[in-house]
């Protein structure tokens, strides 16, 4: 401690230093941040031992199908489709393209095609080509491609496919990321000018956590890359969840000014105390977001680990940086005061006391409809429902369900050792599945009779490679449906049958490995965090009871708010419950810590239970509110200008569990600790031991004429 007071008091010695210093670290986390790769494919997040991630690896590695889309072309001759199939081979990134010319040949009439051809390539007054890419679908190379392809499309051309999704939702997030920090900051700012007495001060706080913000994004790099879902809400997420460390740095400097004659010195001893809390209340919060590491979809440790060190940076930025911030700007913050909200709330607290076995009946009881909504919350998992429905690459999957009746597309990767006459038989027992529209085989465009050296190289290079082959399945069904879950079980029973090795992936196959994982993932997930933050809890107060009061009241502020889309009528991304989960918690039990704890200290100086809880009560309830509408106004811009409905709904149900948390510890959590009070006494050491009074130290770290002068 004696180390932390030394640095400390340098800090607060120098601090255009320190400004300078952390304005210069701006310049490597920029760099950082440009220099992080962004992954927009939620599914190379699934395990790398699922048969669908296995077949998607075989896809790319050596068919050079992983990235593979269609590109509809309706109402034009049969030579311009060609003309473009000839430009489209030349595009850089593209690995390959078929259609009927480079099959049969561009004069053959449609009516003299083959069924099997005629069925895959042609539908109405619409045609298919099929492009393939020479790397993955999320890859830059082929993001290029595709904005090269479509280039070279006139307004009757459709591509579709995962990676146009993909490209899609890329250009979205690029868009609005810009839009989600100015909101978030705006009406963070708005939140604290309402609550706080000074113009001034929310520009000093939002400073500190604008660069540890950047800080958190710069050091990404480390990790290689990060998710576009990580991406969009990381920088909302982190001010709201440590905008509370700055307000505690400086309500802890304002405590401490009357008894230093130099603010500096005052400062110091507030970076000392301020540090002692935030490093055990920024425990919970981490530990909250490690939880999400634990998801076997790694996107949960994707944005456990950036948000978790986003947190530490926090802390230390408040620690580091904060105290010089604030003391150039000082004089400002205090010459620009004005008047701001401070709720009365000793009238309602004492409602509250007096009516205590009332809320604590109504604390039990809000969990049995709580509980039954939350567990009844319908989910959706098909990615391209969270994106606005206009754009080009929904338009274009819509087109190619009603045009070539295809929803969904399967693909099948097996090994090249079957007689011709058992894959026709696998091939018309694939067919004569359910919602199976059509089947694209190497057998299938091998006629009776006709020697293997007569099929077009086209067609060998896109079926048979490496001891291989692959075939496509087309389906009706559209993806994250129970009817192609049934459809894709179907499919592997007929497929291992012939060949146990086999494997199905494609779109669909790992969205249905998606939504298992995932719902396993979510159980461990919460209950990890829980347990976590049970033991920091207990910990924290040496107690068994505490823990389990705290963390059963925040986990009823969670069931309401997860449960509020079931009387709604809402379906929600699937990602959302398994965030907010850990993160409410986490992030909101520090409302009901804060609170604990001034009832723990109004009780040790010797009142009564009843009079403490009333006195703790309206002294924390201020603070909760500064911190849940700060944490509310910096998510709630976010969902209400976000197009992408998966960010929308994280950030809409962290905005209301943060109104929801504060609403439960100031109106149920009193009530709660005063009735079990008794028992809390018997399971906490030391819970109503008075304190020693405790000498304050003021730092005799002065100039020989007493006083030292102002901040550099």
């Amino acid at each position: 401690m004696e180390l932390l007071e030394k640095i400390a008091h340098k800090l607060t010695r120098k601090p255009k230093l320190v400004v300078t210093v952390a304005i210069l670290l701006l310049i490597p986390s920029i760099m950082g941040y440009f220099g992080t790769r962004v992954n927009y494919d939620i599914l190379t997040y699934l395990p790398q031992e699922l048969d669908s991630v296995k077949g998607e690896a075989l896809l790319e590695e050596p068919f050079k199908m992983a990235a593979t889309t269609m590109l509809i072309v309706e109402d034009m001759p049969p030579e311009y489709t060609n003309q473009l199939l000839e430009q489209v081979q030349q595009v850089p990134g593209v690995s390959g393209a078929i259609w009927l010319s480079n099959l049969v040949g561009v004069q053959l009439p449609q009516e003299m095609l083959p069924d099997e051809l005629r069925d895959v390539f042609f539908s109405g007054n619409a045609t298919m080509m099929i492009v393939q890419y020479d790397q993955a679908g999320a890859s830059e190379s082929t993001m290029k491609a595709i904005d090269e392809v479509r280039r070279l499309c006139n307004k009757n051309c459709f591509l579709a496919g995962f990676s146009v999704f993909i490209k899609d939702t890329k250009d979205l997030v690029v868009k609005e990321m810009p839009l989600y920090v100015v909101m978030a900051v705006a009406l963070s700012m708005a939140a604290m000018c309402l609550m706080m007495d000074s113009w001034l001060l929310p520009v000093a706080l939002l400073l500190s956590i604008g660069l540890a913000v950047i800080y958190n994004f710069g050091t990404n790099i480390f990790f290689g890359e990060i998710s576009f879902i990580t991406q969009a809400i990381a920088a909302v997420l982190q001010l709201g969840v440590t905008m509370d460390y700055s307000i505690f740095l400086y309500d802890r400097y304002l405590e401490e000014l009357p008894h230093h004659e130099d603010r500096r010195d005052a400062m110091a001893t507030a970076i000392v105390a301020a540090f002692k809390s935030l490093s055990g209340s920024s425990l919970t919060t981490i530990a909250g977001f490690l939880a999400l590491c634990f998801m076997r979809l790694t996107l949960g440790k994707d944005i456990g680990f950036v948000m978790a060190k986003g947190v530490v940076l926090g802390v230390a930025t408040v620690v580091l940086v904060l105290p010089a911030i604030l003391l150039q700007m000082d004089r400002g913050i205090q010459k620009f005061h004005h008047p701001c909200l401070k709720p009365k709330m000793e009238g309602v607290n004492a409602f509250i006391v007096r009516h205590r076995k009332g809320f604590v009946a109504l604390f039990l009881l809000l969990f049995i409809p709580a509980v039954y909504a939350n567990n009844h919350v319908e989910m959706y998992y098909k990615l391209d429902e969270s994106l606005p429905q206009d754009m080009p690459s929904i338009v274009s999957t819509n087109k190619l369900k009603d045009d070539f009746n295809m929803a969904s597309s399967h693909f099948i990767v097996m090994e090249d050792d079957l007689g011709h006459n058992e894959m026709l038989s696998l091939l018309d027992e694939m067919e004569a599945v359910p919602g199976i529209t059509s089947v694209a085989a190497y057998d299938k465009f091998l006629p009776a009779g006709i020697p293997d050296f007569f099929i077009p190289d086209a067609i060998k290079d896109i079926c048979k490679k490496d001891g291989y082959q692959m075939m496509m399945v087309n389906s009706s069904y559209v993806t994250a449906s129970d009817e192609v879950a049934r459809q894709l079980d179907t499919l592997k029973e007929i497929l291992h049958r012939y060949d146990p090795n086999a494997y199905i992936t494609g779109e669909a196959a790992l969205t249905a490995d998606l939504i298992t994982v995932t719902d396993v993932d979510f159980k461990v997930t919460s209950y990890l965090s829980i347990l976590a933050i049970l033991i920091l809890v207990a910990i924290t107060f040496k107690s068994i009871a505490i823990p389990i009061l705290l963390v059963a009241t925040i986990e009823l502020a969670i069931f309401i708010n997860q449960g509020i889309p079931y009387f709604t009528g809402s379906v929600v991304a699937f990602v959302a419950p398994t965030v907010i989960g850990c993160v409410q918690l986490g992030a909101t039990v520090d409302y009901a810590i804060l609170m604990t704890t001034r009832f723990q200290e109004e009780l040790q100086k010797g009142r009564d239970r009843l009079e403490a809880i009333q006195t703790a009560a309206t002294s924390a309830d201020t603070s909760i509110l500064t911190s849940a509408l700060v944490f509310f106004c910096a998510t709630i811009g976010v969902a209400a200008v976000s197009t992408m409905d998966i960010v929308k709904a994280i950030c809409m149900m962290l905005s209301r569990g943060a109104i929801i948390s504060a609403l439960v510890s100031i109106f149920i959590l009193p009530s709660v600790l005063c009735v079990f009070e008794p028992l809390i006494h018997k399971t906490t050491l030391h819970w109503r031991t008075p304190k020693p009074p405790r000498e304050r130290k003021i730092p005799a770290l002065q100039t020989a004429k007493g006083k030292e002068s102002d901040p550099q």
